[in-house]
C-alpha cells in the first residue's frame, strides 16, 4: 500500500512534466486520450494507405532496460528521491506463488501505479519521436506497446519495419518476427492482392467487410474495423460463466441490475464500429434468459417455444431492461 501511494504520487509529479511532449500518435494510458479513438484514427489512416505494419514488440514489459528507462526519467528530473524510488521499484524481485524471490534484472512491475507512464515514457524516445524524426511522414497509431505503421506501398513497408526493427534492437527491444506482419488493406478501391488481409488492434479486428453507402444506396467492400474474434469467444465465456439460467431466485430485474453494467460497457467499447458484428456475442443473453424463465416458472417447465413468448411479451412491455434490448437484440416469440 504504501508503494502504491508513493508511485501515485511520483506519478503525479512526472506526468505534467512529460505529457506535453509526447507524440499526438500516441493513445496508451494518457489523460483525455482513450483506446477507441486509436482505433478510429487508425481507421482512417487504413483508408488512405494501402499497407499497414502491424508491430509486435516480444515481451515488452518483461525487457525494459533499467539503465534506458532510468536514463529518461533523468532526462525530466534531478530529484534524488524520485530516482531512488524509480529503481527500487524496477528492481524489486518478482515473488512467486511459492513465495521464492527471483531478482529482476529488466522490467518493469506490471499492475502498478507508475509502470504505464515509465512505459510511455520509454516509448516516446526509443519509438515515437525517432519515427517524428527519420520518418515525419509516417503516420502510427501507439497504444503503450501495440502498434500499428500505416505505409503507401509494401517495398516502403518492408523498408520501414527493418530500420524499426533496427531502431528497438538499439534500445533493447526485440521485434516478434512470428507475430509483426505487414497487412494489405483491400477494398473495392484496391485490386491489388496480398497474402494478408487483415490484423487486430486493440480488441478489434480490420479486415474488407460489405458495407453499404447510404449515399448511393448500394453495398460495398470497405477495409473496416469490427469486434476481434477473441474478444468475442471472452465476451460469450464470460456470458457462460454468469449461468443465468440457474439463478431461478432472482427476478429479471434483479439480472439486468447484476449484469447490465458490463454489457453496456462491451457495447460502448464494441459497437462503436460495425456493431452488428458484437450482436453474435450478445445474442445468448437471451437464450440463457429463455432457460432461466423454463426453471423460474413451472408453466414454462418443458415448453421452450412458450417461454420465448413470455420473455418477448417482456422485452415489448420493457425495451430497455437489459442493455443488449437497447441497441435491439431482444427476443422474439417465433
Amino acid at each position: 500500500m504504501a508503494d502504491r501511494i508513493a508511485q501515485t504520487v511520483v506519478k503525479m509529479y512526472l506526468e505534467p512534466e512529460v505529457e506535453p511532449m509526447f507524440h499526438p500518435d500516441s493513445y496508451g494510458y494518457r489523460p483525455g486520450r482513450s483506446a477507441l479513438q486509436a482505433v478510429g484514427v487508425c481507421r482512417e489512416r487504413c483508408w488512405k494507405r494501402d499497407w499497414v505494419i502491424d508491430l509486435d514488440i516480444r515481451a515488452f514489459f518483461d525487457t525494459l532496460d533499467h539503465e534506458l528507462v532510468l536514463r529518461a526519467v533523468r532526462h525530466h528530473t534531478d530529484l534524488k528521491w524520485i530516482l531512488l524510488y524509480v529503481e527500487r521499484w524496477l528492481k524489486a524481485p518478482l515473488q512467486r506463488e511459492d513465495g521464492t524471490l527471483v531478482a529482476r534484472e529488466q522490467g518493469s512491475p506490471q499492475g502498478s501505479a507508475i509502470s504505464p507512464l515509465l512505459a510511455n515514457l520509454f516509448m516516446h524516445y526509443a519509438f515515437d519521436a525517432w519515427m517524428k524524426r527519420e520518418f515525419p511522414h509516417i503516420g502510427f497509431e501507439r497504444y503503450c506497446d501495440d502498434v500499428v505503421v500505416h505505409c503507401k506501398s509494401e517495398r516502403q513497408a518492408q523498408y520501414i519495419l527493418t530500420a524499426i526493427t533496427e531502431r528497438l534492437a538499439h534500445c533493447r527491444l526485440e521485434v516478434s518476427s512470428t507475430k509483426t506482419r505487414i497487412v494489405y488493406c483491400k477494398d473495392d478501391h484496391r485490386p491489388g492482392s496480398h497474402e494478408l488481409h487483415r490484423f487486430d488492434f486493440l480488441g478489434y479486428t480490420f479486415r474488407p467487410r460489405l458495407s453499404r453507402s447510404r449515399k448511393y444506396d448500394r453495398y460495398f467492400v470497405n477495409f473496416s474495423p469490427a469486434v476481434s474474434d477473441e474478444a468475442g469467444k471472452a465476451m460469450r465465456r464470460e456470458i457462460r460463466h454468469w449461468r443465468l439460467q440457474r439463478r431461478s431466485d432472482k427476478t429479471l430485474g434483479d439480472l439486468a441490475r447484476m449484469f447490465n453494467n458490463i454489457v453496456q460497457g462491451w457495447i460502448n467499447y464494441y459497437g462503436r464500429y460495425y456493431p452488428s458484428m458484437l450482436h453474435r456475442s450478445l445474442r445468448p443473453i437471451n437464450e440463457y434468459l429463455v432457460r432461466w424463465a423454463q426453471r423460474k416458472y413451472k408453466r414454462l417447465r418443458g415448453h421452450t417455444e412458450r417461454a420465448r413468448r413470455f420473455l418477448a411479451d417482456v422485452a415489448r412491455r420493457e425495451p430497455n431492461l437489459f442493455a443488449h434490448w437497447r441497441m435491439g437484440l431482444r427476443p422474439s416469440a417465433g
